[in-house]
């Protein structure tokens, strides 16, 4: 790296959930191994492989039945996420050894700007090549590095040699390694949009750098002026301190459910249990929702998402409940069962902000509603989330009870 121009390392930890059981079960290693969620529960898919089940050609998102078929020999295991977020932690520990520009994205990928470590610690590919070595010694894992001067072009080195590898993409050329490459490998070009370039020919990452940028908007708005720059290698995106929390958007919950709901006192039912938690996640950030977001996947895998304001912001369980099952009758046609329910509140505003309120609206209703609130949030801390709960929510309510959405993924929660 030239003087002046930043380091930026991108850490991708090598089939991380298989890794960490194999890790934990030496008895594992050497054979194909994939970390699946529960048939019974309706989670019946692979999260996660080891490079030998990749081999054999399983991948992430496909059903344990189909795995199963490709590769008969395949061991599954239940996923352990309490020990993922625990080897996630430590290796973030590692990485701060070298700097405090630390950025998670997910739970097995993190980016660090070592431009400050250069005079103590070597060059990226130095320091790159010690951190590769410590995980490996420290923690039984491997991980992929790429090393540039930004950090999208970083992501992509760690995607270019799996697994334990280091692959430096410099300004100098990333041309010749990068715009060869399928326009779906550049960060944030999904499968939609990886379509509508296709219609236009463009079909490699140095097509898009080759497309006027004004077209781009034209096709996709700013985001197709940000994929232009990334392309180009223009990428000036800070990494940030360890210690930064991005701003929270939105607060929502989802499950999928382990039996389809089949009437829309089944989905109230789920979406009052999803929004006890919401409302108390606001609360904990002294926010307040002034609209309501329902993401709703039927039986056929078909998937629709509405949204509609709120009258008066609110941190109230029932009033986003109320609101997100209005939505839900207004918008859904009940030509399938519902097969998983997620309820977001959006358009969040500090609590306390002042508000105009209209003239229908019974404020001492609504403030006798929120001491009621108060009292259960109360009486929920001292003594646990399901000490007072609605007597509706007694009974099946088709959820699963694993607690997995109670993980919060570093990087990436609340967005």
């Amino acid at each position: 790296m030239k003087l002046g121009e930043k380091t930026i390392l991108h850490s991708d930890m090598n089939c991380f959930y298989a890794s960490v059981e194999m890790m934990l079960d030496p008895s594992l290693r050497g054979k194909p191994v994939a970390v699946c969620g529960s048939t019974e529960n309706r989670h019946g898919i692979v999260l996660a492989k080891s490079e030998l089940a990749k081999k054999a050609g399983v991948k992430t998102g496909m059903v344990n039945w189909e795995a199963r078929q490709l590769c008969p020999g395949l061991i599954m295991v239940k996923p352990q996420y309490d020990q993922y977020l625990k080897y996630s932690e430590l290796a973030r520990n590692i990485y701060q050894r070298y700097t405090d520009q630390v950025e998670p994205y997910g739970m097995d990928e993190c980016w660090l700007d070592v431009t400050g470590s250069r005079g103590v610690c070597g060059d990226g590919m130095k320091i790159a090549e010690s951190i590769r070595q410590e995980i490996k010694e420290e923690l039984g894992l491997t991980v992929s590095i790429g090393v540039s001067y930004n950090k999208i072009f970083a992501k992509l080195g760690s995607d270019m040699k799996k697994p334990d590898a280091v692959t430096e993409i410099s300004k100098e050329t990333f041309q010749e390694k990068v715009w060869p490459l399928p326009a779906s490998d550049l960060l944030f070009v999904g499968r939609a949009t990886e379509a509508r370039f296709r219609n236009y020919g463009i079909h490699t990452i140095g097509d898009i750098a080759a497309t006027d940028p004004a077209f781009l908007k034209r096709l996709l708005g700013v985001n197709g002026l940000q994929l232009w720059k990334y392309a180009a290698g223009k990428d000036d995106t800070p990494v940030m301190h360890k210690d930064f929390v991005s701003p929270i958007k939105s607060v929502g919950h989802g499950i999928t459910c382990v039996a389809d709901l089949l009437d829309n006192e089944e989905v109230w039912k789920v979406m009052l249990e999803l929004s006890q938690d919401i409302g108390h996640r606001l609360r904990l950030h002294k926010l307040k929702a002034t609209g309501v977001q329902i993401s709703i996947r039927s039986n056929d895998l078909g998937y629709r998402q509405f949204q509609a304001p709120l009258s008066l912001s609110t941190q109230s369980p029932m009033m986003i409940a109320k609101k997100a099952h209005a939505v839900f009758q207004t918008n859904y046609r009940w030509s399938t069962p519902v097969r998983a329910v997620t309820v977001r509140a959006i358009n969040l505003v500090p609590q306390g902000v002042p508000e105009q309120i209209d003239l229908f609206t019974d404020m001492r209703r609504v403030e006798k509603a929120e001491k009621l609130d108060d009292c259960i949030e109360e009486i929920r801390r001292r003594f646990g989330k399901r000490a007072v709960f609605q007597a509706c929510l007694l009974g099946d309510l088709k959820m699963p009870i694993d607690n997995r959405h109670l993980v919060q993924m570093p990087g990436v929660v609340g967005r």
